[in-house]
């Protein structure tokens, strides 16, 4: 699956203050890092991207909305509901969606906290049912909004390894990160704003 943007200019506030000019860059399958300092709109091009957000000339193609999932910089979790019911909000409820849930967390380091509520977990457990969550969704398009800001690092390259996997199957994965170090170890092109 291709995403392509066209000419995508948008700007905020008032006076208006240029986010983004003219931006064209096509995201083809597998994983896409897009970097750039901060304040340079990778945020917003993503928001863009999922529909979010309106752009205020250009366009997307090559994107179905209801077929995106996102990790956003916020965890967005419903706090009071499990890791794994978090993980589950966005299928439907099988036994074999469980279990695939259930795989999920433990893959990601999560096997104890499996039925605990999201309120109790730390920052970095949080991101790790985040990024459980959005690959649970199974879409065609995955975007990564610095997704693995606060893991340990003894832990984030086999939560670096289920996305690549996970980009392996066919999908188009574009991830925000700072870091070279990640963008080397997914692998794939990076994108330079």
């Amino acid at each position: 699956m291709a995403v392509s943007i066209n000419k995508i200019s948008k700007s905020f506030g008032d006076p208006p203050k240029t986010v983004l000019s003219d931006i064209s860059l096509t995201f083809t399958t597998g994983i896409t890092c897009l970097m750039g300092p901060s304040g340079i709109g990778k945020t917003t091009l993503a928001y863009i991207i999922a529909g979010l957000v309106a752009p205020d000339s250009g366009n997307v193609s090559g994107v179905d909305t209801k077929q995106i999932s996102f990790v956003f910089q916020e965890d967005r979790l419903l706090e009071l509901e499990t890791a794994l019911r978090n993980v589950l909000f966005v299928v439907k409820k099988t036994k074999e969606n469980v279990r695939t849930a259930q795989e999920l967390l433990i893959r990601a380091g999560l096997e104890d906290s499996i039925n605990k509520r999201c309120e109790q977990l730390s920052g970095g457990m949080k991101r790790r049912v985040c990024i459980c969550r959005a690959l649970m969704a199974n879409h065609s398009l995955l975007i990564m909004d610095e997704p693995f800001k606060g893991l340990d690092s003894g832990i984030k390259p086999s939560i670096m390894d289920m996305v690549k996997q996970s980009a392996a199957e066919n999908k188009t994965v574009i991830c925000i990160t700072h870091d070279e170090h990640e963008a080397d170890y997914l692998g794939g092109n990076t994108v330079y704003l």
